[in-house]
């Protein structure tokens, strides 16, 4: 039988984590952990995820620092308030909300954050140390897929995983998460040969190439785990990058869309916060324990 992973139930519970951790760091230090979000674009998308995580913050008592900027501003006037973010003793991550005004530089925007308190984990010199497995803020939406495999006691160990997709923010490092994991990782991409043949064989497959319905029944491997990353919007409704309805026939645990990896990303932008929070005053030696996971003391 099929297990559907419940990914908004997942993203509650480490919600409510997180919620006592910045609780107690309160208590203890008197200062919350603060996120600060950039929105420097004029994108719909971006101003419901703005006030998704906005509403999060809030949720678990988190300081929220929100900067809307107009489309008059300039990339010297967007670096300096980032400079700015970075020596404020209350911000402890920085979101630099995708894609920005046109006239913007985005890497330029993106490298200039502190990598201590790039919550995205997209900075050049975060990237390099998850190449290396190295200890490092981590991109949220692969460290969710990790979390969701994890809570649900998925073995990764010895594991194929195919990843189809390979844009940096999520393709690429959930391989490299995946392989510090000891998994056996192919990645896949639009112009990989015989696609079916090669997803066919793995035990987790990932879709994050964002082609609603790419994967369909024949493409998945008995009671293998599906993670569907992907969402697109056909005629006013959301699909994923999987044929949910053939494939749950198939798949030993799959994510549905909505509320499946979605919920997971801004849940682990907070727990990327408390980190950040805790690197910062040395209160952590360590962001990962001996098996490559996450760890928030």
């Amino acid at each position: 039988m099929t297990t559907i992973i419940d990914g908004k139930s997942l993203a509650a519970s480490i919600r409510a984590e997180i919620k006592a951790e910045t609780a107690n760091i309160l208590a203890e230090r008197n200062q919350k952990p603060g996120l600060a979000v950039v929105l420097a674009g004029d994108d719909p998308a971006s101003a419901v995820y703005v006030r998704l995580k906005e509403k999060a913050c809030a949720e678990v008592g988190m300081a929220s620092f929100q900067h809307n900027l107009p489309s008059t501003v300039t990339q010297k006037e967007l670096l300096a308030l980032i400079d700015k973010l970075n020596g404020d003793n209350a911000v402890s991550g920085i979101l630099i909300q995708l894609p920005l005004y046109p006239h913007l530089d985005s890497n330029a925007a993106l490298d200039r954050v502190d990598p201590g308190k790039d919550v995205d984990g997209f900075h050049p010199i975060n990237v390099g140390l998850l190449s290396q497995n190295l200890a490092t803020l981590m991109p949220c939406t692969p460290a969710g897929c990790m979390e969701m495999l994890d809570r649900y006691n998925i073995p990764i160990e010895g594991a194929h995983a195919v990843v189809v997709g390979r844009s940096n923010i999520v393709g690429k490092p959930l391989a490299a998460m995946l392989l510090h994991r000891n998994a056996t990782v192919t990645i896949c991409h639009s112009r990989t040969r015989d696609l079916k043949a090669i997803t066919s064989q793995a035990d987790i497959l990932v879709a994050a190439i964002g082609r609603p319905r790419m994967v369909t029944a024949d493409m998945v491997k008995p009671g293998a785990t599906v993670l569907d990353v992907g969402i697109s919007k056909v005629e006013n409704k959301l699909y994923g990058d999987v044929d949910f309805e053939q494939v749950k026939e198939v798949a030993g645990f799959i994510t549905p869309v909505p509320f499946g990896v979605g919920p997971m990303t801004i849940a682990m932008l907070l727990s990327n916060t408390i980190l950040a929070y805790k690197m910062q005053r040395g209160l952590i030696v360590s962001m990962q324990d001996d098996k490559g996971r996450k760890v928030t003391g």
